[in-house]
């Protein structure tokens, strides 16, 4: 209802029964807004579209063996708690990794982008609470103006406030799927956003990893270019005294030239890896070159990463895997998009309300106010939209199909890439034993060749060639313990890493 604004009478009894009018429309206004902000989780009538249960899309058991019981790292295994995941990397027994890992965290422009999407998502949700409440909004304005009816200026004096209302109420639950998707694409992006750290974590890890080996792996080619190179010089030798022919020399020198090049690409290699540490922590590189340089403990040694055991059911490992519960907040995200779509088909009722008193004085004049109010609904019936409401649910349903499809082929992908690091460390595991157990046969023989040397039954190139194939066992040995740390850190990677969706992308720091 609109009334006309009514001036009151200059008398002090007319201004004070104007201001206790007033102030009852205050009141009443003050009355019906805390009731309209008694926002429903349903609608008034019926909350349309599907009730959201999540989708069930786990295998019942692992197809792959849990090699923990297979590989004895002096460590103890942990059963793959979350709590125990979160400090993981502190159990590698290396400072310079975690220090890595820290600093990777702070600088890495995807796991900003993510935290920068929470926050967008977090104010979308503050929105749609919102609407389901009343807003009110008040203004005040003061004005000083003249005017002349053909004689003096009259100068005048206004003042005057206002308080505006306005309230949706949610006849067919529109506004409560709207704030339900809001909260569910909000619990999505936090899970992106630790997707982000435990991805982040894994690849700094794999690259200090590749760092290591590579530096093992030239300690080895140093010793194999000076056998090769000793070789070459012992059978130049032989051949002088006419003990050797000149394809022998020739050969040998082209095995040093072979071992020399192998030795430069692999120094070239770990230039190479440094300079991706530098783009992943943003750390300067001679500070970095310093840290690399400043621990020899742990230099050419590979991180030794604690074991943990999956859980026998899929489904306790997949809950841990943060882009799975993205996947399936998504799904929830469109369920509640239906809601919203058919509510969007039905009518829509307003209650808006407005109080502006004012008051004004001419000079010379008693001061003269002017209250004006009005409330009351709106409602609003969808007609004739060309098939466009229609439309937009059919898409709303096609959207959910597809994000529950997605969502699956999410759990495939998680339960391929934790059997698939299942099997690498099974595999890993078979093979260690027999690949120690060749070096040391060669080492064996490379003391036995270098005896009969020395008690003149053999001869120099021998020995050298005993030494090469003793350094080439060592080398299977330390490329099979470089790929079992790398399955470790994929399988942490695969069961999604300490992921807690607790922590809070604006104050938590903690590696993941």
């Amino acid at each position: 209802m609109n009334l006309p604004a009514r001036p009151a009478a200059s008398s002090a009894a007319t201004s004070s029964a104007a201001a206790a009018a007033l102030r009852r429309r205050i009141a009443t206004l003050g009355i019906a807004l805390p009731l309209a902000g008694c926002s429903l989780s349903q609608g008034l009538f019926a909350t349309l579209g599907p009730d959201y249960r999540p989708p069930a899309a786990s295998p019942t058991r692992w197809h792959a063996p849990d090699p923990t019981a297979m590989i004895p790292h002096g460590l103890v295994a942990h059963g793959g708690s979350a709590d125990a995941l979160r400090n993981w990397w502190q159990q590698f027994d290396d400072p310079l990794l975690t220090e890595l890992l820290a600093a990777a965290q702070a600088e890495s422009a995807n796991l900003a982008q993510a935290a920068a999407r929470i926050e967008k998502a977090r104010a979308d949700a503050v929105a749609a609470n919102a609407v389901g409440n009343p807003s009110l909004d008040a203004t005040a304005g003061a004005s000083r103006s003249a005017f002349s009816f053909g004689g003096p200026a009259v100068k005048r004096t206004q003042v005057q406030v206002g308080l505006q209302s306005n309230w949706e109420i949610d006849l067919f639950g529109g506004l409560a799927r709207q704030r339900e998707a809001a909260r569910a694409q909000l619990d999505a992006n936090v899970a992106a956003w630790h997707d982000a750290r435990v991805a982040l974590a894994a690849e700094v890890a794999t690259a200090y990893l590749n760092f290591r080996f590579c530096e093992m792996q030239i300690a080895l080619a140093q010793a194999d270019a000076a056998s090769r190179s000793e070789t070459a010089r012992l059978t130049a030798v032989a051949a002088g005294a006419g003990l050797q022919s000149t394809s022998f020399v020739a050969l040998a020198r082209a095995s040093a030239a072979d071992a020399a090049a192998t030795l430069a690409q692999r120094r070239t290699e770990c230039e190479i890896g440094v300079k991706g540490l530098v783009a992943l922590t943003a750390k300067d590189e001679d500070a970095l070159r310093s840290l690399l340089a400043g621990a020899p403990a742990l230099s050419a040694r590979l991180p030794r990463p604690a074991r943990f055991s999956v859980g026998s059911v899929p489904a306790n490992v997949l809950a841990q895997r943060p882009d799975v519960a993205a996947a399936e907040r998504d799904v929830a995200v469109a369920s509640a998009d239906i809601g919203v779509k058919e509510a969007d088909r039905f009518p829509r009722l307003a209650l808006a309300g407005n109080i502006n008193p004012g008051r004004s004085r001419l000079d010379g004049s008693p001061a003269i106010s002017v209250i004006t109010w009005s409330i009351g609904p709106t409602l609003n019936l969808p007609l004739l939209d060309g098939g466009r409401r229609t439309a937009n649910l059919r898409a709303a349903r096609m959207q959910y199909a597809a994000a529950e499809t997605s969502y699956r082929a999410r759990v495939r992908t998680a339960v391929r890439e934790v059997e698939e690091a299942l099997l690498r460390l099974n595999g890993v595991a078979g093979r260690l034993g027999d690949s120690r157990a060749a070096a040391q046969g060669y080492r064996e023989n490379l003391d036995a060749a270098r005896t009969r040397q020395r008690a003149g039954l053999g001869n120099l190139i021998e020995l050298e060639d005993a030494r090469r194939t003793a350094l080439a066992a060592d080398g299977a040995v330390a490329a099979l313990e470089y790929e079992g740390v790398g399955a470790w850190i994929a399988l942490y990677r695969a069961v999604g890493g300490g992921w807690d969706g607790n922590v809070d992308p604006a104050r938590d720091r903690a590696l993941p």
